[in-house]
C-alpha cells in the first residue's frame, strides 16, 4: 500500500511537470516509423521518426513501480542539470504511449531522446568500439586527443553536476559524426540496484574498477559491498584513453570472453602495455587513471587540464611545422585541404574574398587580441551583455590591425578554440559582418566545449539575454559559475550580480556582497561600483557612505561612467559629502563625455535651470 502510494507521488510530479511545461509532452500521432534497436535490464530503447523530420530515441521501462517512477523523477532531474552539454545524449522531453501497441493507451512514460545510432546503421555514428574499429587507421594523433578530450569533458560535466556514471565502457560510448555522446549515465543501474535484481556479477571487466571484484569481504554477520564511485569512473577512463590509443578493446582476443580468472588478475594489477610510439605524456594521464589505489587516482580535472597541456604543445608544433613548409607544393597542397576541412567543419555560408593574405595573421595575433578582450572583461571595462565594438576598434587602431584582414582569416581557420570563439565575437558585434546571435551564440559553444573559459562567459551572457538561442538564466548562471570557480573577476561578478538580482537563482545580498568582494580584490571596477552600491544602500552589509564613496572614487578614477555618474548625485543632493554643485557638474560631465545619457541630462538640468 505504502509503495502504490509513493508511486502515485512521483507519477503526480511529473505529471505536474509536464502541466507547467518544464518537460514538453511528444504525442504518439507525430512519432512514425518506430523500431526497437536494443533491450536491457531497465527497458527497451526505440527509434522512432518525429514528425517525418528528425529521428528520437524512444527509452521505455517494463515497470512502473515505485522505484521505477522514483528513477524517471531522478532521470529527468539529471538531465535538466547536464542538457547543455554537447558530449551528453540530450533529453527533449516526454511521451506516453506503447510503442509496440498503438491500440493500447498506455500509462507507462517514454524519455525522448537524442537518437545516436547505436548500431553503425550509418558510417558516422555508432559506439566508440566500432568507430575505432573501422576508422583508426585514418586517425592522427590530434584526432584522438580530440577524442580523449571530448570524453573527459563529457565525464567532468557528469562529476562536477554529481553524477557518477559507473558504466563507461566502449560499447555505450557513442561517436556521432566525430563527435563523443554519452548516455545511460547510471539509470539502468540504479533500477537494477534498488529493485535488488541480479545483474552480470563483473560486467565488462576490463573497464571495471579493480576494487569491484574484491568487494565481497564476509564478516561473520555481514557483506561489505564496494561501491561505484567518481574514482571508478576514472579508473573506466584510463581504461578508454588506452583503447583510444590502440584502436582495439582490452585485452582483447578474437573469440574469447572476459572471465573471472581475467577479473582476478587485474585486481592484482594486471594492466595493457603501451602502444608502440604513444606520447609519453598521454601514457602518464592513463596510467595514472587506471591506478589500483583509488585515492591515487587522478580526478577529472585534472585529466582535462592534463589533455589541454598536451594539445596546446601539438598546436604550437603543427603550427610551426606548417609555417616553416609554406615554400614547398606538397605543404601547399597539404594547406588547401586543411582549408576545405576547415570550411567542412564550419557550416558556415560567407564567401571567403579570393586575394586573402593569410601570412598577415596567425594565431598568435589572434590570441592576442582574445587575451585583450579577456582581459578588459576581466577588469570591467568591456561588458559581455552590452555590446559596445568601441573597445575592440581603438585595440586594432592603436595595434595597426585591419579587423577586415583578421575576419577573412578567421573564416578559414576554424580549427583553434580562440579563432572560435573570435569569429563568434565578430558575429555577436557586427565587426566586419551583420550582426548575428545565433551565429554568434553556436560559435560560442563550440568554443567553449573546447574549454575555452572566455567562450563560456559570453555563452553565460547570450542564455541570460536571450541572445541567439531560448533565453535560460539558470544555464546563464551555470556558465558564469564555471568562470566564478576558476577564480576570474569576470566571472564572480557575474554570479554575485545573479544572487543581487535574482536571475537564476533566489536573492540572496550577503552572497552578491561577498562575491563583489572577491571580484573587487581582483580589480574589477564594475565590482567596486556594486560594492559601493552594497555600502551605499545597507543590503549584505552594515551601511557605510564613506566606504562606499571610497569605492566609487575608485571605479570612477577608473573610468566607469555609472560610478562617475554616482558621484555627481552624491555631490549634487549632499548625500554623505558636502553638497557641492561644481563638483557635481564636474562629475557629470566626465559621465556624459563616455556615452552616459542620464549625466547628460544632469548637465543640461544644472546649467541652464
Amino acid at each position: 500500500m505504502q509503495n502504490t502510494k509513493n508511486t502515485n507521488e512521483w507519477i503526480n510530479w511529473i505529471e505536474e511537470s509536464i502541466s507547467k511545461e518544464y518537460y514538453r509532452l511528444y504525442k504518439q500521432k507525430h512519432f512514425s516509423n518506430i523500431q526497437k534497436v536494443g533491450i536491457g535490464g531497465f527497458g527497451k530503447v526505440y527509434r522512432a521518426s518525429w514528425k517525418n523530420s528528425k529521428y528520437f530515441a524512444l527509452k521505455s521501462f517494463f515497470n512502473l513501480d515505485d522505484v521505477t517512477a522514483k528513477e524517471i523523477v531522478h532521470e529527468l532531474k539529471l538531465q535538466r542539470d547536464i542538457q547543455f552539454h554537447n558530449n551528453i545524449i540530450k533529453f527533449y522531453g516526454i511521451a506516453k504511449f506503447d510503442p509496440e501497441n498503438d491500440d493500447v493507451q498506455s500509462k507507462n512514460y517514454l524519455l525522448v531522446m537524442e537518437y545516436a545510432d547505436s548500431v553503425m546503421e550509418y558510417a558516422d555514428s555508432g559506439p566508440l568500439k566500432n568507430y575505432l574499429k573501422e576508422n583508426f587507421n585514418n586517425l592522427t594523433w590530434n584526432d584522438k586527443y580530440n577524442l580523449a578530450y571530448q570524453l573527459a569533458c563529457a565525464v567532468s560535466c557528469l562529476h562536477n553536476e554529481g553524477i557518477v556514471h559507473r558504466d563507461l565502457h566502449s560499447g555505450n560510448i557513442l561517436v556521432h559524426q566525430n563527435t563523443i555522446k554519452l548516455s545511460d549515465f547510471g539509470l539502468s543501474k540504479r533500477i537494477e540496484s534498488s529493485s535488488n535484481t541480479q545483474s552480470k556479477p563483473f560486467g565488462i571487466i576490463p573497464y571495471v574498477d579493480p576494487k569491484k571484484f574484491s568487494e565481497r569481504r564476509k564478516n561473520k554477520n555481514s557483506t561489505q559491498i564496494f561501491s561505484l564511485n567518481e574514482k571508478s569512473d576514472i579508473y573506466s577512463v584510463g581504461v578508454l584513453f588506452w583503447e583510444i590509443s590502440s584502436g582495439q578493446p582490452p585485452f582483447y582476443k578474437e573469440g574469447e570472453q572476459y572471465d573471472v580468472d581475467l577479473a582476478i588478475e587485474i585486481s592484482q594489477g594486471l594492466r595493457e602495455e603501451p602502444i608502440p610510439n604513444t606520447p609519453e605524456d598521454y601514457i602518464k594521464i592513463y596510467t595514472e587513471c587506471w591506478n589500483g589505489e583509488p585515492n591515487n587516482r587522478l580526478t577529472i580535472n585534472q585529466v582535462v587540464e592534463r589533455l589541454k597541456e598536451i594539445i596546446t604543445k601539438t598546436n604550437i608544433t603543427t603550427e610551426n611545422n606548417i609555417s616553416a613548409s609554406l615554400n614547398t607544393d606538397n605543404s601547399l597542397h597539404g594547406e588547401m585541404s586543411q582549408i576545405i576541412q576547415n570550411f567542412n567543419k564550419m557550416n558556415i555560408k560567407e564567401i571567403v574574398p579570393s586575394n586573402i593574405i593569410i601570412e598577415d595573421c596567425s594565431f598568435e595575433k589572434v590570441n592576442d587580441i582574445v587575451n585583450y578582450i579577456f582581459k578588459i572583461v576581466n577588469e570591467g571595462i568591456e561588458f559581455t551583455s552590452t555590446k559596445n565594438i568601441k573597445n575592440i576598434l581603438v585595440y586594432f587602431n592603436n595595434n595597426n590591425t585591419s579587423s577586415q584582414e583578421i575576419y577573412d582569416w578567421l573564416l578559414i581557420n576554424q580549427n583553434n578554440s580562440d579563432s572560435i570563439f573570435l569569429l563568434g565575437y565578430f558575429n555577436y558585434l557586427g565587426i566586419e559582418t551583420n550582426e548575428d546571435n545565433k551565429k554568434a551564440f553556436d560559435l560560442f559553444i563550440n568554443a567553449s566545449e573546447q574549454g575555452h573559459t572566455l567562450a563560456q562567459l559570453y555563452v553565460g551572457a547570450c542564455y541570460q539575454a536571450g541572445y541567439g538561442t531560448t533565453k535560460d538564466e539558470k544555464l546563464a548562471l551555470k556558465y558564469y559559475e564555471k568562470i566564478a570557480n576558476m577564480g576570474y573577476a569576470a566571472g564572480l561578478l557575474k554570479v554575485g550580480y545573479c544572487y543581487n538580482c535574482g536571475i537564476g537563482t533566489s536573492v540572496n545580498y550577503q552572497k552578491a556582497f561577498e562575491l563583489y568582494q572577491q571580484a573587487e580584490s581582483l580589480g574589477n571596477i564594475v565590482a567596486q561600483y556594486n560594492l559601493g552600491n552594497k555600502y551605499y544602500n545597507g543590503k549584505g552589509v552594515e551601511k557605510n557612505y564613506d566606504k562606499a564613496l571610497a569605492l566609487y572614487h575608485q571605479a570612477a578614477n577608473s573610468g566607469y561612467n555609472l560610478a562617475q555618474h554616482k558621484i555627481g548625485l552624491l555631490y549634487e543632493y549632499g548625500i554623505g559629502i558636502q553638497k557641492d554643485i561644481n563638483q557635481a557638474i564636474y562629475w557629470y560631465e566626465k559621465s556624459a563625455k563616455q556615452g552616459n545619457q542620464h549625466a547628460q541630462n544632469k548637465l543640461e538640468e544644472l546649467i541652464y535651470k
